[in-house]
């Protein structure tokens, strides 16, 4: 099978993650993943980088081995990484250690946004005939607010990356990159919890990698149903 292009894995943990490699590498993709916990291996078709996903820096190294590792720019990045850090007081949403709190933000936002800058670059010395996409795991604290002090840094990550992918979505679409927040969830259109899909994520991100569904930007998909729309919950572009 004719290699389909490199899928670069930010945050490879042991659910949404290995369900990506594993989809990934089945459909004819080189793969790289990383973790902070994973051993340095590499093959003609896979390797693992460990990298700390906190620091911004982290990311631009992470693309140079990539390259040098596998030959090329990835053409498929997925960004997979969270965090929570609840309040010290969970009645008091100001209890939070600020020191965790900035982590934190540069998991989920500051480190996605330059790994997105680097996407970007790389997919401009890529091949026209490959597909070219930025995928966020997102959640639908994009969307909605949740009152509980205990969501507060898992909401501003995620709702401030949010931001920054719409523009980029529309901004790009005429060069054909795709940028998408991918927000699971369960088939009433809440918020899935800890009951995450791995293999749900992974179905839908290879849709969209190859260009098999049309989805707008804020992608929200359910286990076992696919790519399902719930406007009501979902955060939409307008054009000012």
């Amino acid at each position: 099978m004719a290699s389909k292009g490199i899928a670069l894995i930010l945050g490879a943990g042991s659910n949404v993650g290995q369900a990506l490699s594993s989809t990934f590498s089945q459909a004819g993709y080189k793969v790289a993943l990383v973790s902070r916990s994973t051993k340095q291996t590499s093959s003609a078709n896979q390797v693992s980088i460990a990298a700390d996903l906190t620091n911004p820096d982290s990311i631009p190294p992470i693309f140079d081995s990539v390259r040098k590792s596998l030959g090329a720019d990835p053409n498929v990045v997925i960004y997979n990484a969270a965090a929570l850090t609840p309040p010290s007081d969970q009645t008091n949403p100001f209890t939070i250690d600020i020191e965790k709190f900035e982590s934190d933000i540069r998991l989920m936002n500051t480190s996605a946004y330059v790994a997105a800058r680097e996407a970007v670059a790389g997919f401009e010395r890529l091949d026209k005939s490959l597909s070219k996409l930025f995928i966020y795991t997102g959640n639908w604290l994009n969307a909605v607010t949740m009152p509980s002090p205990i969501f507060v840094t898992l909401g501003i990550g995620k709702s401030a990356a949010a931001s920054w992918i719409g523009t980029a979505s529309v901004h790009y679409k005429e060069k054909g990159y795709g940028f998408y927040f991918a927000d699971e969830r369960t088939p009433e259109g809440k918020a899935v919890g800890n009951a995450i899909s791995g293999p749900a994520h992974a179905e839908v991100y290879l849709q969209l990698a190859e260009g098999k569904v049309e989805a707008p930007w804020h992608t929200t998909f359910v286990a076992g149903k696919g790519i399902v729309d719930f406007p009501e919950t979902r955060k939409a572009y307008i054009d000012a």
